[in-house]
């Protein structure tokens, strides 16, 4: 599945992705392709991506929103956290 993770200053993430975990209102959550459409808030946490090369990426977040568009596409918009 294609992934864009942003920040309203920067890209921090764009490109294929095999699974994305992250946390939301409702827990945290685990996206793989063909997830069912998706609008949620997301909470303070980390979104972990594994990239389709099986490489982890982590972006410590504070907030942010994530939509899952037609199972293929993933769209985070965060505010990011400061980690120390």
């Amino acid at each position: 599945m294609q992934v864009g993770v942003y920040s309203l200053q920067k890209v921090l993430y764009e490109g294929e992705a095999c699974e994305v975990n992250c946390a939301t209102q409702a827990g945290e959550i685990t996206i793989l392709d063909h997830h069912r459409p998706l609008i949620s808030i997301l909470t303070k946490g980390v979104i972990k991506i594994i990239d389709k090369e099986l490489k982890a990426h982590y972006i410590p977040v504070s907030s942010g929103f994530l939509e899952v568009r037609g199972g293929t596409e993933a769209k985070f918009l965060v505010e990011e956290s400061v980690i120390g």
